[in-house]
């Protein structure tokens, strides 16, 4: 199969690839929306902010990025109509608006739409940064980053004794409403597969099969949960990755649809579970290796995703028996962006569980390290500590994990994030 014949979904390009024809840089034609799109961003020898130095739109009011009071130069269009419908495709503000009342830059009035009344400023919203510990030796931390200008990423966890599912969606930030669509396909999943772990079957062989049906069954309703975010008329569905892990007993059952991913990271054994569903993935396939395929120009580009024009949502399913104690992680690409092979990520985590075990300390730390390196996207680490972590050499790609008791404890109430 030619690299033009893949059904490529990318967050650069969110329309399938079989569906774009490609267009030479210079003479690309612009159709309507483009036009107006061109017509109302500011160039590069446009207005910028005075306080700041960032380019602004001539009829804005205040930066967007500092906060700062501007002079509009040019006159905004009108505000819709009271009564008017908006169209179908406009973003919904739901969870993205900031639960302050006052602003903490100045401590104005922050308005309904989110941005201080008095300074401009955006707030932060309980969207962009959240955390989830169902239980001591589960958690997670789902983060915005820094570079994108909403978190995107979704996560949802639950835990109790010996049993924990960590699910993680990954929105496709050009698609509409791609930052809803992942929360409510990570929580529909975590519904699906803890109603799956409470189900007794007998036999491992008979276990592994009904989990992975499980995993299938939850995708597939993750999907459901994505298609319902977007209205039938949209030109450009939301869509996201799907990774999810199931710890039952002594085992890790795991699917994964674009390429978010799932570790185990143990003194041991520091493997990657998950198979991503991408083009730097196909060419490791062919014999490339990891680290040139995943530095090519279109290495992002997923082949598999949950959304209303996907081909296929049959996920990548497996299974990997726990011998020794170690971290579950399961994450977006915010984060193995910058330690994709498992002794990479293994170093990462031993440096960000050299104070602490506590599953949502160190996911903080990994989420911290990956803003340091960049944050060009969202960065969401969810974790689970299994067995009492043991410390190893940190040499040739061993890691010193630490001590830590194996305290998984009784019953605890999901938290969805």
């Amino acid at each position: 199969m030619t690299e033009a014949e893949w059904p490529l979904w990318s967050e650069e390009h969110p329309v399938p690839a079989q569906d774009v024809q490609p267009l030479e840089a210079d003479s690309a034609p612009i159709g309507p929306e483009q036009g107006a799109a061109a017509a109302t961003a500011p160039s590069p020898e446009g207005p910028s902010c005075p306080v700041c130095g960032a380019a602004v739109s001539p009829s804005a009011s205040f930066c967007e990025t500092c906060g700062g009071t501007l002079t509009p130069t040019v006159v905004p269009p009108p505000a819709v109509p009271s009564g008017e419908a908006f169209s179908s495709q406009t973003r919904r503000l739901g969870e993205r608006v900031s639960a302050l009342a006052s602003c903490p830059a100045c401590g104005g009035t922050v308005a309904a739409d989110g941005y201080c009344q008095v300074c401009g400023a955006k707030a932060p919203s309980a969207r962009d940064h959240f955390t989830a510990a169902p239980a001591a030796w589960v958690g997670g931390v789902c983060d915005r980053g820094v570079q994108h200008h909403r978190n995107e990423d979704a996560m949802a966890l639950w835990a109790e004794e010996d049993r924990a599912v960590l699910v993680v969606c990954d929105g496709v930030s050009t698609s509409i409403d791609s930052d809803v669509a992942a929360l409510a396909a990570a929580r529909k999943a975590l519904d699906v597969l803890v109603t799956s772990t409470s189900v007794g079957v007998a036999g491992d062989d008979s276990r592994d099969a009904a989990m992975a049906q499980a995993l299938v069954d939850a995708a597939h309703e993750a999907n459901e949960a994505v298609v319902g975010t977007t209205a039938p008329d949209s030109t450009n569905a939301a869509s996201a990755t799907f990774a999810a892990a199931v710890i039952a007993t002594d085992r890790v059952h795991h699917a994964n649809l674009g390429d978010s991913r799932v570790y185990f990271i143990g003194a041991g054994q520091q493997v990657l579970l998950s198979v991503d569903d991408s083009m730097a993935q196909a060419f490791i396939e062919q014999g490339m290796p990891r680290a040139e395929a995943e530095a090519m120009p279109r290495a992002h580009a997923i082949t598999k995703w949950l959304g209303r024009d996907s081909l296929d949502i049959v996920p990548r399913t497996g299974v990997h028996e726990l011998t020794e104690p170690g971290w579950l992680v399961v994450c977006s690409d915010g984060l193995w962006n910058y330690a994709s092979e498992p002794a990479e990520l293994a170093v990462q985590l031993v440096a960000a569980s050299a104070a602490t075990t506590d599953p949502v300390a160190v996911a903080q730390a990994l989420v911290t390290w990956a803003n340091a390196q960049g944050g060009q996207d969202n960065v969401t680490v969810a974790l689970a500590r299994w067995g009492g972590v043991p410390a190893a050499a940190a040499s040739a790609g061993r890691s010193s994990l630490g001590e830590a008791p194996n305290d998984r404890p009784g019953k605890e109430q999901p938290a969805n994030g």
